[in-house]
């Protein structure tokens, strides 16, 4: 054909070694592999098929987006020519390979040499420049080449389901090639994943709730499926890696992940079109990749299908050939899409872990419930809400932890089935009813559900160490790790674990790591009661010093430095300390244990108990520490003491 006719073979060659193979999906130059990501490589394609023919912008959407795309892919086409052109080494001014035809598309300038491997060679001269041993063939079918378009106007999910999987049996034989080793890379057949943060291609900074929520909902669906199989990191540690230019491999080694999924999300008028795609770490090899474009009330059962389809990707590359079943979706499908988007943003300021921002995600899980008042998990954020705001807000538990309790057994009466409901009322019946038994049942049960849920494994590690079984903690608090490597919490947490432990040596190098990670994360001040069972009280004022200049005024820090003066013989200073607590109690009504611990500090026993009796009549979380709190140790002895601990559960 001439040299503006379409060509077609399995192996394309042009340039100066450069060559395509088709069957491969695979870009080399002398025998060596080029790396180049999907829509690049549809393009370079593209393009190749047509070599000194002018492709027009259109083409380009219509083949790599489809016709009715309704994103903005001018830009995308502009990043993915620059890429094809930086793998080429070519250039735009004077270009060998590709030119820009100013406002109307691109041409293939440099002459393209066609083979097929799968038939004898003969002679071709219908190709300019071709070299001999070349021919034009038909266009062979693709077994691994990543499905681009999937779209759904009117259908039912069943049918989609059912293209996804007849999908999955083109890529099987793909993606069978990596199963040895992944075998010997998982040590007993479990592999990691990590969500990447999807990415807002609205262009409204204020539409980050959505794509953020869509990240963690992917989370959610992609841990409970398979958990045994598969490990999935938890929501803390995938944000950090929002808007972030990190290579794959090094967000590989810093999780300890072998796959990651990454996309992109972009809604208006009704309609949401998502973008997924699936990578193997090791060689960054795309294992599947997808595209939606749906109508946004069916966006529930599309995040199911997503975490199947992928889900049943791995099990592939695990080596279990295991029918795939379909994932239940019947919960998903009955959620009301404006209650949804409610408990997106909910989430989103439950995330900040900040007064104002449980204030706001209550409004906002409040507002989901008035939407769709059998909406299960609008309670469990509202739970979770309720159960964490006195600890942050200093507010006595008495006017926040019934709220909670209620809001976690209407999530559990919706949704038995939702592992946050169970792990809030495990918190709720443990920090304020100081029922244990029921709190471990409760922390088990949503780690049965969920096992790559991050927060029941941090939240029953703590439960565990509240009850001196830090052996049993320490390895809860790994698990919780490993789900969530960069998570502040977990590994300030972990700290703490190791303070109640009286492994203090341990603990300080814990809070100093995370400190090196986030200078001023608040759960890290906690190695000042480190400092303070060290003996090291000069380090214990001079932070003070430095947090009361950062924060100001806070009953904290008076606490501390009554706590402090008292141990180290002075006195005078202690008493001033505490006047000055009593000033606050007396403007708004703080924490009984802050008196606890200044009294303690100051050997004044009698103050110390009834400041404690004070804490239990208002079911203060301090309660649940009595057993493992060094701070506590000078009472041990005391009677009063043991019979507090037997109010609270602990005796034993």
């Amino acid at each position: 054909m001439g040299s503006g006719g379409r060509v077609s073979g399995n192996l394309i060659k042009f340039g100066d070694g450069f060559e395509l193979d088709l069957r491969a999906y695979e870009l080399r130059r002398s025998g060596q592999s080029l790396k180049l990501e999907r829509i690049p490589m549809e393009l370079l394609r593209l393009l190749l098929e047509h070599p000194g023919q002018l492709v027009t912008r259109e083409q380009i959407v219509e083949r790599i987006w489809g016709k009715e795309v309704f994103v903005d892919t001018g830009n995308s086409i502009n990043a993915a020519i620059r890429k094809v052109r930086q793998v080429l080494e070519d250039d735009s001014e004077q270009p060998r390979f590709v030119q820009t035809v100013t406002g109307m598309g691109y041409r293939f300038i440099a002459p393209v040499a066609l083979r097929d491997s799968s038939v004898a060679e003969i002679p071709s001269t219908d190709v300019p420049g071709a070299a001999q041993g070349t021919v034009v063939a038909e266009p062979v079918p693709l077994s691994i080449t990543p499905a681009i378009i999937h779209r759904r106007r009117h259908r039912r999910w069943p049918l989609i389901l059912g293209i996804l999987l007849a999908m999955l049996v083109g890529l099987s034989a793909y993606v069978g090639r990596v199963r040895s080793h992944s075998r010997a890379q998982t040590s007993g057949g479990r592999l990691m994943l990590a969500v990447l943060p999807f990415e807002n291609l609205t262009g409204d900074a204020s539409q980050d709730y959505f794509s953020d929520g869509l990240t963690e909902e992917m989370i959610t669906q992609m841990g409970r499926i398979n958990a045994q199989r598969m490990g999935v990191i938890g929501r803390t540690s995938a944000m950090h890696y929002k808007h972030s230019s990190q290579a794959l491999d090094q967000i590989g080694r810093e999780l300890g992940v072998q796959y990651v999924l990454e996309g992109s999300v972009r809604r208006e008028s009704g309609r949401v079109r998502i973008t997924a795609q699936l990578i193997q770490v090791k060689d960054q090899t795309q294992l599947w990749a997808q595209e939606y474009d749906w109508e946004l009330k069916d966006l529930l059962v599309l995040q199911g299908e997503i975490a199947q389809t992928i889900s049943a990707e791995i099990e592939v590359a695990l080596g279990n050939d295991k029918p795939i079943q379909p994932a239940t979706q019947n919960d998903l499908s009955a959620q009301n899409y404006d209650a949804y988007d409610l408990y997106l943003k909910g989430q989103c300021f439950w995330n900040k872990r900040t007064t104002e921002g449980f204030q706001r995600a209550i409004d906002y899980f409040q507002q989901a419930i008035a939407k769709d008042p059998n909406y299960g998990r609008a309670y469990a954020g509202l739970a979770d809400s309720y159960a964490l705001i006195g600890g942050y807000s200093g507010v006595p538990q008495t006017e926040f932890m019934p709220k909670a309790r209620d809001a976690a057994l209407r999530a559990i009466e919706l949704g038995a089935s939702l592992p946050e409901a169970h792990t809030a009322l495990a918190l709720v019946v443990q920090n304020y009813n100081w029922d244990w038994q029921t709190a471990e049942k409760e922390y088990q049960r949503a780690i049965e559900l969920n096992p790559n849920y991050a927060t029941a494994h941090h939240w029953y590690a703590e439960h565990l160490a509240l009850r001196g079984r830090f052996e049993e903690a320490l390895r809860e608090s790994e698990r919780a790790r490993r789900l969530d490597p960069l998570s502040l919490i977990i590994a300030a947490d972990n700290g703490v674990i190791l303070y109640y432990a009286r492994q203090y040596d341990r603990a300080l190098a814990q809070f100093r790591a995370v400190r090196e990670m986030d200078p001023t994360f608040p759960r890290s001040a906690m190695i000042r009661q480190v400092y303070a069972q060290k003996g090291m009280f000069a380090e214990i004022l001079a932070e003070g010093d430095q947090w009361q200049r950062r924060v100001g005024d806070t009953p904290w820090v008076w606490a501390e430095r009554a706590y402090v003066y008292g141990r180290s013989g002075r006195q005078a200073q202690a008493r001033l300390a505490l006047e000055k607590l009593k000033a606050l109690n007396r403007e708004h009504p703080i924490e009984p244990a802050l008196f606890v611990e200044a009294y303690i500090g100051m050997d004044n026993k009698d103050q110390a108990f009834i400041w404690l009796e004070r804490a239990y009549a208002q079911h203060s979380h301090s309660m649940t520490t009595l057993k493992v709190n060094p701070v506590y140790d000078p009472l041990r002895s005391d009677p009063r003491f043991q019979d507090l601990m037997r109010r609270v559960g602990l005796a034993q």
